[in-house]
């Protein structure tokens, strides 16, 4: 294998980043907005629920695209985009056809077959993998709770159930590194709006380590991951991403890396906690809440998005009907009263449930309710989130489109241009 020193692309370079292990390191100066390098998914799946709008190949949203002859249930561009993506569709096809409405593997399932079928059919190194290969991803095998394991057999489980005709198997404790490999490594792609299209592998994006003030920020085009400077790099400095949202405040931030990718951040705005207190301000009242009011209303807030969550998960991906979505909106609505009575509206919990009501609004085409929650949210998102943040240009690009959609030209332009 190439030496660390010898691992290098484009003016970067892969190196042993003191107390984070690999890394990514600059080896001249990037300015502002300039794309450091690009990398093609060495896997990627769609997602079920935008099958029909988007080309399973390439990810592109078209209307007319055409179905494949046998299951009919992955569209295409074109024949090109078939032809290319038939390799690891085929993985799919005859199960789908067999499962009918029962064909129901999680998107981690598909993806983690469509690396094992990558890793028969490439066994050389791939143009996704010029400074990390897959073989090389962290799992933190050793870091994973008695639940974790078990998700990971149930998935081995759902593996074996839903893929057998053109799949080889390892033995099941490389399975378990496998999967944990793809927790760990894994991408989510997303559209303009920051909606989830699908998931994917991104070796050499994957070498980046984590900052919760980072100097570069990855975007998608199809199925290409590029990775671009939200500042000045200078030689020999190291490239940090996100790995998460940084809306919220340093200890949800901090609990969320250690759940997913087991360490705590040491960047300057987890030392400092400087953008806290705005995250959690507090209502101004005559009489204010106590600390323990507040610290009450915080786990309650905390609570209720990851039951948001799982109730989005089960209710709303899974079955995506009228009355689950009234529930949603309701919990949210919910939530806001009695948030309301201790935490500003600008509050990043607040915001958080803002934001899911306004996915129901969008899903269920009620624009203008979607329009009343964007104007309440766009403005704390400036505040809160850094002036290169994809969250607040996605949230003034549907602003504008909602604009537009009321017949309000005048603003929807402003926010687009915006």
């Amino acid at each position: 294998m190439r030496s660390e020193a010898a691992a290098q692309l484009g003016g970067l370079e892969r190196f042993v980043s003191a107390g984070k292990g690999r890394g990514l390191r600059a080896r001249r100066r990037f300015g502002v907005g300039e794309l450091l390098f690009s990398c093609p998914a060495y896997a990627a799946v769609l997602t079920v629920s935008e099958r029909g709008s988007h080309c399973d190949g390439c990810f592109a949203r078209k209307e007319g695209l055409s179905k494949c002859g046998r299951c009919k249930q992955a569209f295409y561009c074109n024949v090109e985009c078939q032809k290319e993506d038939w390799p690891m569709h085929k993985l799919e096809c005859a199960s789908m056809c067999t499962f009918g409405q029962n064909w129901q593997p999680s998107e981690t399932v598909r993806l983690t077959a469509r690396i094992l079928a990558k890793q028969k059919t490439h066994p050389e190194r791939t143009e996704s993998e010029k400074l990390l290969a897959v073989k090389e991803f962290e799992s933190h095998l050793d870091k994973l709770d008695n639940e974790k394991r078990e998700l990971i057999q149930n998935d081995i489980a759902a593996l074996h159930h839903f893929y057998s005709k053109h799949l080889d198997y390892p033995d099941n404790a490389a399975l378990v590194v496998l999967f944990a490999q793809v927790n760990c490594n894994g991408f989510t792609i997303e559209d303009e709006e920051l909606s989830h299209l699908g998931s994917a592998i991104f070796p050499d994006v994957a070498l980046m380590n984590h900052s919760c003030c980072p100097n570069v920020i990855v975007t998608y085009k199809g199925t290409l991951a590029e990775v671009r400077a939200v500042r000045e790099i200078e030689p020999g400095e190291e490239i940090f991403s996100s790995y998460i949202d940084l809306l919220y405040p340093t200890e949800d931030r901090n609990d969320r890396l250690r759940d997913s990718y087991f360490f705590s951040c040491d960047c300057r705005e987890c030392i400092t906690k400087e953008k806290d207190k705005e995250k959690l301000e507090i209502c101004k009242l005559n009489d204010p809440p106590s600390a323990e009011t507040v610290k009450d209303m915080i786990r309650y807030a905390r609570n209720v998005i990851e039951e948001f969550r799982r109730a989005k998960h089960y209710k709303y991906i899974l079955c995506l009907t009228l009355t689950p979505l009234v529930e949603l909106l309701e919990i949210c609505e919910l939530s806001l009263d009695k948030m309301g009575a201790v935490f500003e509206d600008s509050n990043v919990y607040m915001l958080h449930m803002m934001y899911q009501a306004m996915g129901v609004c969008l899903y269920v085409q009620d624009w203008e309710g979607a329009l009343c929650y964007g104007q309440k949210i766009i403005r704390p998102y400036s505040k809160h989130y850094p002036s290169y943040s994809l969250n607040v240009a996605s949230m003034w690009l549907k602003l504008g489109r909602l604009y537009m959609a009321l017949q309000n030209r005048t603003a929807g332009v402003k926010a687009l241009k915006r």
